[in-house]
């Protein structure tokens, strides 16, 4: 029996875009390698999951969210926005071939996935539970911020949650640390890109 049937699986690719990666608006250090990375990773265990889903910050205005002078926790310099090639996906998932496209945040700050819509106005949950969804695995950029929400909202809704930590970058090292305590605190699997689920290893394996 495949990994699909016995838990039905998604790939949650949170904002893999340019405007996070080197020479984009907000820069996340290491993104344009973890694009890489998950661009690899997706074409090698496509097979794994049933449902894959790409988030990615849309913004038309989203308020306070945007300032000319950022303070880097509740506002932030102009990015993602809707329209722009820094907003659209980074050029390493070309081949990726989403089932489904959430854009998110076009009016406000909206960090989680959860919070966005496909093009005929589908939310994120909505996607999961047509196919059946009950697990998720969360990539992207970045871990501290949009990967990491993305996470808990999925653990709050009731999906069993994995991070795979080797497929994010956090904004800043000791941001990551925060959102790793968050998140293992709320029972997300924190984990390497080579483990198998959960549901498929033997109780010695080792991460």
């Amino acid at each position: 029996m495949s990994v699909t049937q016995q838990n039905p699986r998604a790939l949650l690719v949170v904002d893999v875009q340019p405007t996070f990666c080197e020479g984009g608006a907000l820069a996340v250090p290491g993104g344009d390698a973890v694009a890489g990375r998950i661009a690899e990773y997706a074409l090698s265990r496509r097979g794994d999951y049933a449902l894959v889903v790409t988030t990615q910050d849309w913004h038309v205005d989203p308020g306070a969210h945007f300032s000319p002078t950022p303070d880097f926790v509740d506002s932030w310099p102009p990015h993602g926005i809707a329209g722009s090639e820094e907003a659209e996906l980074h050029p390493a998932l070309a081949g990726l071939h989403p089932d489904a496209r959430v854009r998110k945040g076009q009016y406000a700050a909206a960090y989680s996935g959860f919070e966005g819509v496909t093009d005929d106005g589908t939310g994120l949950d909505e996607v999961l539970r047509s196919r059946r969804i009950t697990d998720v695995d969360v990539v992207g950029l970045a871990e501290s911020h949009c990967v990491k929400d993305t996470a808990l909202d999925a653990a709050a809704r009731g999906y069993r949650v994995r991070v795979l930590t080797d497929l994010t970058e956090p904004v800043t090292p000791e941001q990551g640390r925060a959102a790793r305590d968050a998140m293992a605190a709320a029972g997300i699997e924190l984990t390497g890109s080579g483990a198998r689920p959960a549901a498929d290893a033997r109780p010695d394996d080792q991460s």
